[in-house]
């Protein structure tokens, strides 16, 4: 079993969701200037990288309307919630405290390029820094992300095709015309450690990728299917693996745009590899000392340590995997590549 922890699972965070129907919070939210907003766009939250740990830039609400202008629109906001009354910052957990938590907010910025940052401050992935931010940010700048990457491709209901309008606090859209309420969708998706009887760990290389880079295998739930049945068909259809027991491993949120990845250990029963050139351009088996070898010298890239790829594969082999001469290499390939295969969960994953 994964650690709890992965990047993208933490949270120190209530998300009080039960306060999201009061149609005045936002509002008052915003008129506390105590409160805290973060700015997200595209899948990009402003922080500050210069120093020894990354950090989510906050602002309070007038710095974030003055330095991104959008408008009075209310879905630009949403509430994501207040810090956990014993982990108020600076407040010991056995300390009493009748201060009011801070709210969190989420202010989204349509043009990134008209947000006026502070000197030390820039816009950058979540995927990017994720594995390095506190507990805190990483649990509030994906829980932005994934709000607002459904909302900008959900303006429309898709009942009737109206326009929608937000409402409970940023988490809902409802249509003008019939009324009907339209919830932030999570698509569920299988990534799998594959090993044979020898334990040897199958990596493969999309063909959307570049030659070195190589990762788990990955792959959208689909609809009428067990996430056990997702795992052998996937990685039979991509490798002519057959797929037996499979044990779940953990799971964590990645809003790129809108993926729950489901982690497992997945043993096979086969070990004779056949790739169609179309999905995967290479896989292949690999021994602990193989993989080590191979992500030394470069000829292998694995994932980043944001995703639950580099979690499953690190998990089999043992500890961490060295960096390797080429540590940017799978960020810059992503940029390249759009974010991977289409109709792939794109964690990392093959």
């Amino acid at each position: 079993m994964l650690d709890s922890e992965l990047p993208l699972s933490r949270t120190v965070t209530d998300r009080a969701a039960d306060l999201r129907r009061d149609p005045a919070l936002l509002d008052r939210l915003i008129e506390q200037q105590d409160s805290r907003v973060l700015l997200v766009s595209s899948g990009k939250v402003v922080a500050r990288t210069d120093g020894r740990r990354p950090s989510v830039v906050w602002f309070s609400p007038a710095e974030a309307a003055l330095r991104a202008p959008t408008g009075s629109l209310a879905e630009r906001w949403a509430f994501l919630g207040y810090d956990d009354a014993d982990r108020i910052p600076g407040v010991a957990v056995t300390e009493s405290t009748d201060r009011t938590p801070p709210a969190y907010l989420a202010h989204q910025v349509p043009d990134p390029e008209v947000a006026a940052l502070p000197a030390d401050a820039r816009w950058v992935p979540l995927r990017e820094i994720g594995a390095d931010l506190s507990a805190r940010d990483a649990g509030l700048a994906t829980a932005a992300v994934a709000l607002y990457e459904w909302h900008v491709r959900h303006p429309r209901c898709p009942r009737c095709g109206a326009v929608t309008y937000t409402v409970q606090s940023g988490w809902v859209r409802r249509c003008v015309a019939d009324g009907s309420e339209h919830y932030p969708r999570t698509d569920p998706a299988v990534i799998m450690a594959v090993v044979d009887p020898d334990d040897r760990l199958l990596l493969a290389n999309s063909a959307a990728w570049p030659a070195k880079r190589y990762s788990t295998l990955a792959g959208f739930v689909e609809p009428g299917e067990s996430v056990e049945h997702a795992i052998r068909r996937e990685v039979r259809e991509e490798s002519a693996i057959v797929v037996g027991d499979v044990e779940y491993q953990g799971s964590q949120p990645w809003p790129f745009p809108a993926s729950l990845m489901l982690g497992f250990r997945a043993h096979a029963t086969s070990t004779e590899i056949a790739v169609d050139g179309d999905e995967l351009a290479d896989a292949q088996w690999f021994t602990r000392a193989e993989l080590h070898r191979a992500v030394a010298v470069g000829e292998v890239i694995l994932p980043p340590h944001t995703s639950i790829a580099r979690a499953l594969i690190e998990d089999w082999f043992g500890g961490e995997l060295p960096a390797g001469p080429q540590p940017d290499a799978w960020r810059d390939s992503v940029a390249a590549t759009n974010a991977g295969p289409a109709g792939h969960a794109d964690d990392g994953g093959a």
